[in-house]
């Protein structure tokens, strides 16, 4: 696949995506220390997410990585991640692929930016 645009790549807003503005304010920063390179709260944060849930489209292992979102009054990492696409450029600070879950890998949303 060297070379093609990914199938998300100039996509407009679908169903199910979420813009922005409408995530929580902890998701918004994560994404913003995602695109900044850190930094991060949590050490497993910017570890291989591995799709074994194969609920985001099928991509070669080490694509994805995993950020964890502050849930205010959970204990420890709480349920809610982002996964960041690495992209063409295999960055995931400039790849625009971003997906939101807040139920710990059961469902995601994409980032709409």
């Amino acid at each position: 696949m060297a070379g093609s645009a990914p199938a998300w790549a100039g996509r407009t807003a679908q169903p199910g995506d979420v813009p922005v503005s409408a995530l929580p304010a902890e998701a918004r920063t994560t994404l913003a220390r995602i695109k900044a390179g850190g930094p991060f709260t949590y050490a497993k944060d910017g570890s291989v997410f591995g799709n074994r849930e194969k609920l985001l489209p099928a991509r070669s292992r080490g694509y994805y990585r995993e950020y964890t979102v502050n849930t205010p009054g959970a204990r420890g990492r709480g349920a809610r991640r982002i996964v960041a696409g690495s992209g063409a450029s295999g960055d995931v600070r400039s790849s625009g692929e971003y997906y939101y879950s807040d139920d710990h890998y059961n469902s995601f949303r994409r980032i709409h930016e």
